[in-house]
């Protein structure tokens, strides 16, 4: 009993390990096919690469416009009621700019240019611009900001100018994007100021049509109307700001209910002071004169925070900052030569090692 269970843990013969002595000795005794063959293999690989048009990369790097949150608190805090519709700025400028380099705007734009359709020999604008996509790689520093921008191209020159052109294009489109915070500050008081000065032209018109020359501008209702067109301004504004406040919570919020009150405050005295006043004269110089005088106010509030609003810009906002300007590379960035010979070689090598050990291994059979 002992006898066979002993004989049954036996190893059978061709479960015994492989000497790594006589396996070391059949490779050494080829060493010639295991060195001359994957040499022969590398250097024809290398030879070969030199049939790859060689690919050259430009590089830029440049530094997306940077919010300035302080300038844009100081400008809205004069501005009172009007501020909370200006408000709401971007925070993060890398992303969007990120993304505005990546659009097929861009890409397009680049096609167009440079007549990527026939460089890269394709019929359809999608397949050039896929291939463009390709031969992009655009980074985001999470660190430093900066964004990294690299094109490859068979020519060295037309590399550099892509790059180069990705960068102008994308100032471009930025250009006409109300994209950092002042920038929409900028757009907002832009188009309020061509508002309130057609009004403005129109209630001087009015003023003008009830016969009253220049010179009575300073006369008497002059300092009441002055007061009224204030409190008028007032209350625009203060309407404004109700509307973007409902648009963003509901009608039971306290700030809604607050400037709520406030607005109808604003009404009761407006008809309270409506009711007492004197009676217009025939030519209704004193109505026409305090609605002129209500939009030169709102026109002068608006214009000071555009001018605001435009140095703002101008400081952090729509122009971006190029650190490093794409150059003509001088060394290709592909095909790795010796990185393909290499591998060539390894494969070779390991491809022969493979031959002969199943060689030694049927001899040991």
């Amino acid at each position: 009993m002992n006898s066979s269970s002993t004989a049954a843990h036996i190893a059978p013969p061709d479960a015994a390990p492989l000497a790594l002595g006589p396996v070391l000795a059949a490779l050494w005794r080829r060493r010639v096919l295991m060195i001359g063959a994957p040499l022969i293999v590398s250097l024809l690989t290398l030879g070969g690469t030199f049939l790859i048009p060689p690919t050259f990369t430009a590089r830029t790097s440049f530094l997306p416009p940077q919010p300035q949150q302080s300038g844009a608190a100081n400008a809205l805090a004069s501005l009172g009621a009007l501020a909370g519709v200006a408000a709401g700025g971007v925070k993060n400028t890398g992303d969007q700019y990120l993304a505005l380099a990546q659009s097929v705007t861009v890409a397009d734009r680049l096609v167009g240019k440079f007549d990527l359709i026939n460089r890269y020999n394709r019929k359809l604008k999608s397949d050039a611009r896929r291939e463009l996509t390709e031969n992009t790689r655009i980074t985001l520093g999470k660190r430093d900001g900066l964004i990294v921008l690299e094109v490859d191209d068979h020519d060295a020159a037309v590399a550099a100018a892509m790059a180069t052109a990705y960068v102008d294009e994308l100032r471009a489109l930025a250009a006409g994007l109300a994209l950092t915070e002042a920038q929409q500050r900028r757009a907002f008081f832009e188009k309020q100021m061509a508002q309130v000065r057609d009004k403005l032209t129109d209630a001087q018109r009015a003023l003008s049509a009830t016969g009253i020359g220049a010179g009575a501008l300073k006369a008497e209702p002059r300092a009441a109307a002055d007061g009224f067109a204030k409190l008028k301004a007032e209350l625009t504004a203060a309407e404004i700001r109700l509307q973007v406040l409902r648009s963003a919570m509901s009608d039971n919020a306290t700030e809604v209910i607050a400037q709520s009150t406030q607005v109808s405050a604003l009404r009761a005295e407006i008809a309270r002071q409506g009711q007492n006043e004197a009676p217009a004269n025939q030519n209704g110089y004193v109505t026409a004169y305090r609605e002129y005088k209500y939009q030169e106010a709102l026109f002068d509030q608006i214009a000071r925070q555009y001018e605001i609003a435009k140095i703002d810009e101008s400081r952090d906002g729509g122009q971006l900052q190029v650190v490093d300007p794409a150059q003509v590379p001088d060394r290709k960035s592909k095909p790795k030569r010796s990185i393909y010979a290499l591998i060539a070689f390894g494969v070779a090598f390991l491809a022969c090692a493979g031959w002969v050990l199943r060689q030694h291994l049927r001899r040991s059979d």
